[in-house]
């Protein structure tokens, strides 16, 4: 049920701003009012949901200056994580980290979605270095506060990124200095790699309104 309403929320198939009617999406989905309460809970702790008194349940709508505040904290906070990662991931988790960029590389070699490299590769990428500082609180903190409303302005706004060749050289060269159990570099690396996503994010906010994208109407 949960993984249910959130990828239709992040897909954007319940649009931001939406008030949710418990009677009629457990109508839709079949489900019990209280089994939807608890899914709406669990959304409302990862911020994809707001609830009010007398008011009910409300998908959140994103901002530009909310999404600017989102990656200011993700640079702190991923920078700690590669410093954390360099000295604390062991080597199996240091061998998913470069099969999996080298996945990404071959995929966008060989003519792949860059779009999907951007909305969801890139997020596995950095989800996966989260987890090698082996921080729970960490974890916990980028996984389900700050994450998912990345996800939903990515796939819902379909604002893209001419970095992805220079990303993926990035993520690259982070993985190798955190093998290298440089903490120090890694922590300056990963910060100054999300800052140039951020001041990317800025430029493109300059110029496009943040208003959602239905894909069904791309050409």
């Amino acid at each position: 049920m949960f993984d249910t309403l959130c990828a239709a929320i992040i897909d954007g198939e319940i649009p931001a701003g939406s008030k949710i009617s418990e009677p009629d999406l457990a109508k839709r989905l079949r489900v019990s009012r209280a089994s939807l309460r608890e899914a709406i809970g669990r959304l409302e702790a990862c911020n994809l949901v707001t609830r009010k008194p007398n008011v009910g349940a409300r998908v959140v709508e994103l901002n530009g200056d909310q999404l600017l505040e989102i990656y200011h904290l993700r640079e702190a906070l991923e920078g700690m994580a590669a410093r954390l990662a360099a000295h604390h991931i062991d080597e199996p988790e240091i061998a998913g980290l470069r099969a999996l960029v080298d996945r990404h590389r071959r995929q966008i070699e060989a003519g792949g979605d860059e779009h999907h490299f951007q909305r969801v590769g890139d997020l596995e990428f950095h989800f996966l270095i989260v987890q090698g500082s082996h921080n729970g609180r960490l974890i916990k903190l980028l996984h389900n506060d700050l994450y998912p409303l990345v996800r939903m302005y990515r796939q819902q706004f379909g604002m893209t990124s001419r970095r992805t060749n220079l990303a993926l050289r990035e993520h690259h060269a982070i993985v190798e200095t955190i093998a290298a159990r440089d903490g120090e570099m890694a922590e300056l690396m990963m910060r100054r790699h999300v800052r140039a996503s951020r001041e990317n994010l800025e430029c493109l906010l300059a110029q496009t309104p943040l208003e959602p994208i239905d894909e069904r109407t791309e050409k």
